[in-house]
């Protein structure tokens, strides 16, 4: 883009203004010099996590109750035997045979511990139904323990749910949106065990690449000794760089980790080619390269259409149906007065009856008829559509070109598995 002043009357006063104005409007292009030549820079914390450093899976099993008749039938026994035990524990004895559950349901409680959480830390949970209850509306969960891997308890839940969906209705004149049996409780649970690691203790800090790749793990190993200015880290695998906490001299393990996360570097990622062929995705990364290669699309339709006529068999429409149409047009007699009913005792098991005028039965023997099937055959054979691919093409160039001769992604799909078992694609193909 050029701006050209040279026929323009500036001012000196309208000088600074027109600065400004020139500035905001390279400062909008600027994103765009960035997008042509990207700086695919990320920060080390965005691509590794530390060891030790974790989540832990809380899970536990509850009651939820308060709701209004949409809980756990009478055969969900599981339901009515926790509901005893829970009143039991409260003073009371109750027989499990005489219990409704309509308005209680059993449920699964889940939640994820962070690292580093101390005993009264806030937890939400997550609250599943386990038996056949219709809805969790409205319903309150009592204190459940949340156990971890070990078996040990570390957290209790307990509060009313938070619904992401509702019913409305029953039967054919009802409405769901979401999910009723699945619900949330915020903050909902506690902590009770201390379960922080001691990051003191630490000698090495190792970082785990969430993508394992050894081109990313030396330039990760690269970025910390150069800020260090020394050699205080080293990769070890395509999954794993180690930080020497003594090598690096950091006032406290916190202060280390916190200034190597916040480095930078280049992140080379691997060219692959993900293809979902049940939902018909299709992921390319930016840095797929192809051989030459031509690609031939046709399209060839073959539709066959059966289609059925009715048509009656010869001879089917004998006397007996003209005797009992005529008996039907005379007002159900013939012309002694009872060929109706002579007809009825003689084809009485022949066909439809129905009541004459007068009361008579009438008897119809119905002709036979046949489906006669009737086959087309429509054959479409659309010309090639033919597309070339030089040496170097780039996955913009070669989704431009299959969507120039019309395409779809199943047609993708297909010429990528092609291309690449002619080994014109230099990239992984991963088909899920």
């Amino acid at each position: 883009m050029i701006f050209s002043f040279a026929n323009s009357k500036i001012r000196p006063a309208a000088l600074p203004m027109y600065a400004l104005l020139l500035g905001a409007i390279f400062s909008a292009l600027a994103p765009n010099a960035a997008a042509a030549n990207p700086d695919r820079r990320v920060l080390i914390r965005d691509i590794t996590s530390v060891e030790g450093v974790r989540d832990n899976m809380l899970v536990g099993y509850g009651l939820v109750v308060g709701l209004n008749r949409t809980g756990d039938s009478q055969q969900t026994y599981f339901t009515v035997q926790t509901l005893a035990n829970a009143m039991q524990k409260m003073g009371v004895l109750i027989s499990p045979a005489s219990v409704e559950v309509k308005n209680v349901a059993a449920v699964f409680v889940t939640a994820s511990l962070p690292p580093f959480a101390r005993p009264g830390a806030r937890l939400d949970v997550t609250v599943s139904s386990v038996g056949d209850a219709k809805s969790l509306v409205g319903g309150v969960l009592l204190m459940s323990a949340l156990h971890g891997p070990d078996g040990q308890i570390y957290a209790e839940a307990q509060g009313p749910l938070i619904m992401g969906g509702y019913t409305a209705g029953n039967g054919l004149n009802g409405k769901e949106v979401n999910s009723t049996t699945v619900g949330a409780v915020p903050n909902g649970g506690i902590v009770e065990r201390d379960t922080s690691v001691d990051l003191h203790g630490f000698k090495t800090v190792s970082l785990l690449l969430r993508n394992p790749d050894f081109t990313t793990a030396k330039r990760i190993a690269d970025a910390v000794n150069e800020n260090f200015s020394k050699t205080v880290a080293s990769a070890l695998d395509s999954s794993r760089v180690d930080v020497d906490v003594a090598d690096a001299g950091a006032p406290s393990v916190p202060l280390l980790i916190s200034r190597v996360q916040n480095l930078s570097l280049s992140v080379s990622t691997p060219a692959k080619v993900v293809v979902n062929e049940r939902t018909g995705t299709i992921v390319l990364g930016g840095d797929v390269k192809l051989s030459p290669v031509s690609v031939i699309h046709g399209s060839l339709s073959i539709q066959v259409v059966t289609s059925y006529a009715v048509e009656p068999i010869p001879g089917a429409m004998g006397p007996d149906w003209a005797g009992a149409a005529q008996g039907s047009g005379t007002g159900g007699r013939n012309a002694s007065g009872n060929g109706a009913h002579q007809q009825t005792q003689g084809r009485s098991e022949q066909g439809p009856s129905e009541r004459g005028p007068e009361g008579d039965r009438l008897t119809f023997v119905n002709p036979t008829a046949t489906l006669v099937p009737e086959t087309s055959v429509n054959v479409t054979d659309l010309p090639a559509q033919t597309m070339r691919l030089d040496e170097g093409a780039n996955v913009e160039e070669l989704v431009n070109g299959l969507h120039a001769i019309g395409t779809t992604s199943r047609d993708v799909i297909a010429i990528l598995q092609t291309i690449k078992a002619e080994g014109g694609l230099q990239a992984e193909l991963e088909v899920q």
